[in-house]
């Protein structure tokens, strides 16, 4: 128990860390950045709040396609349920990988098809991770004038490389068997075996080419939502620049505070977001004013997702899954 305890403890003082660099070191206000959000308009905070709303909803549509594609037939009810408690242990634990292990074990345990509900759950994260890749490339390809810094190409170069890699490992065989025989190690072996299951589901989502080709297009939609509700709340603090700079840089920013090194990507967001977002002429305490919105909007659907899973306990524990009986190609 005290093993599992310690790497929270780390990242929660992680994030205290880059906190406290950012604001002890960094130039950073804080009365400043404090009366930024005092004062910015709250019309246009309410409406990226809602617009922020969105991308959720986009997510658990998309999460609950792969099910039925996975002949995993739950009522959306449920589905809703499990969903909402990833996205209130996305906040607690570290990055998404924390969220998307309890939604995994939620419908394993509900569903005793533990293969199909992770595959479904890692394949909802990778084509999340293609549409961010879609978007930060075509922003660059309309933008790349705007950028002067090497450091964003390399961004995206990197996410972008990264994305290759683990598609090449998926859907190449060769690729595949390779990195079968590379982690042959007892201590790979959870990594080996997600990877296997991973790899076998594939081939059952080959035959649904339109679940694939709809799962992209919501991908990348909700890739679109995160810049458009940063842009949203730049312009009530005041900021006004180019709304590309916006798309071009929130991929960036989501791909990195997705390494499970900080609690929910704090301290992590509003560091890079300062480092980007002054490039292009924002001063530093409204980017740093910007980036605490944007994790104050992530903590208020977090709590609503804790809310709804907390008060569905009880429901849940007396539920038993019916597997539904389903026609051919339905």
């Amino acid at each position: 128990m005290f093993k599992k305890i310690i790497p929270l403890v780390l990242r929660i003082g992680i994030s205290i860390i880059l906190l406290f660099f950012l604001f002890k070191f960094q130039h950073v206000d804080t009365q400043e950045v404090l009366k930024s959000i005092k004062n910015a308009d709250k019309g246009l905070l309410v409406l990226a709040l809602v617009i922020y709303f969105s991308a959720y909803i986009l997510c658990l549509f998309r999460w609950d396609m792969l099910l039925k594609g996975a002949k995993i037939h739950l009522s959306l009810k449920r589905v809703t349920i499990s969903f909402s408690g990833g996205v209130f242990f996305n906040a607690l634990l570290p990055s998404t990988i924390g969220g998307d292990l309890v939604r995994s074990i939620d419908l394993s345990t509900y569903t005793k098809r533990p293969k199909e509900v992770v595959a479904t759950v890692l394949l909802d994260r990778l084509s999340g991770y293609v549409g961010l890749v879609i978007v930060a490339l075509l922003s660059l390809l309309f933008g790349w004038k705007l950028i002067h810094h090497k450091s964003v190409l390399l961004a995206i170069a990197i996410i972008t490389g990264i994305l290759i890699a683990a598609l090449l490992v998926l859907f190449n065989s060769f690729v595949y068997s390779k990195i079968n025989q590379i982690l042959q190690s007892p201590r790979a072996g959870r990594i080996r075996e997600a990877i296997k299951n991973l790899h076998q589901e594939m081939h059952i989502f080959r035959h649904h080419k339109k679940i694939i080709v709809n799962n992209l297009i919501l991908s990348v939609l909700i890739q679109v939502i995160a810049p458009l509700t940063f842009y949203i709340t730049a312009l009530s603090l005041g900021i006004k620049i180019n709304i590309i700079y916006f798309f071009i840089y929130l991929p960036i920013i989501g791909a990195i505070t997705l390494l499970p090194i900080s609690i929910g990507g704090v301290g992590l967001r509003e560091n890079i977001t300062k480092i980007f977002f002054v490039q292009a002429g924002v001063v530093d305490n409204a980017a740093v004013a910007m980036a605490i919105l944007n994790t104050f909007f992530i903590f208020v659907y977090a709590s609503l997702g804790g809310l709804i899973y907390v008060l569905t306990i009880h429901h849940r524990r007396i539920q038993y899954y019916k597997p539904q009986r389903v026609q051919p190609n339905s």
